[in-house]
């Protein structure tokens, strides 16, 4: 099982040790779900990180609430995903959709030169396109070369374990054409338990320690 955190800002990195925590998600504002870190904190977590052997995830979003971006703010991912690269992240988490909650495929490719190459994760954004329409959107983003996404399961049921079934389901269609991470209510006494529910084997989260 690899194990994620979920980090605001630089707040808590000092606890992170190798094997248990193999990669870190960088964000700011968890209050809104994530947003963007400063140019700073990402030049600095990334050589902390780094030295002590964990891979470092940034987020890309310019704000929180709904995730139908307009072309200014596309502009302003377009920069921080340089930025971001520039200060080697080793990979970029974002998520665009269109209002009707399907995948913004125009988006993506505006932003996709941006990313030089970095693998990319597709964030809980996933889990408000409708079910009927998930395996497509998953198609889709293996198309593009995403590597990964963090979905809860459900944008209407919070309890996790609610959402096994709709989990394995995905786990079982993508076929290890990209991984399904789970999130949003895994703790370090859950974790284990929802990867054998659900065929997972990443977790994410702030309380997987």
């Amino acid at each position: 099982m690899i194990k994620e955190f979920c980090a605001e800002n630089l707040t808590d990195l000092h606890k992170l040790t190798t094997p248990e925590i193999s990669r870190v998600e960088l964000c700011d504002n968890l209050a809104v779900g994530g947003t963007t870190p400063s140019y700073g904190v990402i030049k600095e977590a990334a050589h902390y990180l780094h030295e002590k052997g964990i891979s470092l995830a940034t987020m890309i979003r310019p704000r929180g609430g709904n995730f139908v971006y307009n072309d200014l703010e596309l502009k302003v991912m377009e920069e921080d995903i340089l930025r971001a690269v520039e200060l080697e992240s080793d990979s970029l988490v974002l998520g665009l959709l269109t209002k009707e909650n399907q995948l913004d495929t125009d988006g993506i490719e505006q932003l996709l030169p941006a990313t030089q190459g970095l693998p990319l994760v597709f964030h809980m954004a996933f889990d408000l396109i409708p079910h009927e329409n998930q395996k497509e959107a998953l198609d889709t983003l293996v198309d593009y070369g995403f590597v990964r996404i963090l979905l809860h399961g459900s944008a209407e049921r919070r309890n996790i374990f609610d959402n096994v079934d709709a989990i394995k389901e995905l786990v079982n269609y993508a076929d290890n054409r990209i991984e399904i991470m789970i999130g949003g209510g895994v703790t370090a006494e859950n974790c284990h338990e929802l990867c054998q529910l659900t065929g997972a084997n990443i977790v994410h989260g702030t309380a997987i320690l």
